[in-house]
């Protein structure tokens, strides 16, 4: 079930993201991290510079540089690296110092990744990172989403894309039911062919339906999550928890072959 589950790693250099806001900002203390992670059995380390959470605001281009660019160069070292981020300047800098993937929660960067010649992830979100929870609606969201993910996959690998994953894009502009049916339905989203990686690690949906409010006590949630993602076949789960994350994926698939 899970032999095929990579774990990506999230390493947000930033002050303000929703779950670990402030935690990595200093450039040292963000590489050591990210070194943590690869040893930890993470496949890929993304890391991101302009929080995408609830409500958030812009981040001047040349902030985002700063706080991304030194960490991706250092990191590129060690294993392979993704830059989260939905601007193209940040984009090609961080591929040119080493980034190896381009995680976009805008999907508007596949024919940028066609030029580059990197992995490019497509996630769907409605609205902006400000508007994107006021009254999301859908007539039905999974097939809305897919339909979504599948024109700008397929455009980007008209492109030149190497490789396109697709992410249904959960806690992004829809509500704990829209989460729901989207994790429900990842069948269809891995029957496309295409790669799905799935980020849901600490987000509110998780708090909702277990009641805990603080995004760091829900670990016990988001590895049932991962594990589920896996079981379904999703090919990456993004995730802020990558020892505990990636031990239960080891452990479930080592019950599956005995």
């Amino acid at each position: 079930m899970t032999v095929d589950c990579s774990v990506m790693g999230i390493l947000n250099v930033t002050p303000d993201s929703f779950s670990d806001g402030g935690d990595w900002r200093d450039h040292g203390e963000a590489i050591a991290r990210g070194r943590e992670m690869f040893e930890q059995g993470a496949a890929i380390v993304d890391v991101g510079g302009e929080s995408t959470r609830p409500g958030a605001l812009p981040v001047p281009e040349q902030v985002e540089l700063r706080r991304v660019v030194p960490v991706v160069e250092a990191l590129s070292e060690y294993g392979t690296v993704s830059i989260d981020t939905r601007h193209p300047i940040v984009a090609k800098s961080a591929v040119e110092h080493g980034a190896k993937m381009i995680n976009d929660v805008s999907a508007s960067l596949g024919e940028l990744a066609g030029r580059l010649g990197v992995s490019w992830v497509a996630m769907h979100m409605q609205g902006t990172p400000g508007s994107m929870q006021v009254s999301p609606h859908y007539e039905d969201v999974v097939s809305e989403v897919l339909t979504y993910l599948l024109r700008a996959a397929n455009q980007a690998m008209d492109c030149g894309a190497p490789e396109v994953l697709i992410d249904p894009g959960i806690g992004f502009g829809k509500s704990v039911a829209h989460n729901i049916e989207l994790l429900q339905g990842l069948d269809r989203f891995v029957s496309t062919g295409f790669p799905v990686l799935v980020g849901a690690s600490r987000k509110r949906f998780i708090g909702e339906l277990t009641g805990e409010p603080r995004p760091k006590e829900r670990l016990g949630g988001s590895v049932a999550v991962a594990l589920e993602c896996a079981r379904r076949g999703v090919g990456i789960v993004r995730v802020h928890d990558v020892k505990e994350t990636r031990q239960a994926l080891d452990l479930v698939s080592a019950l599956d072959h005995q």
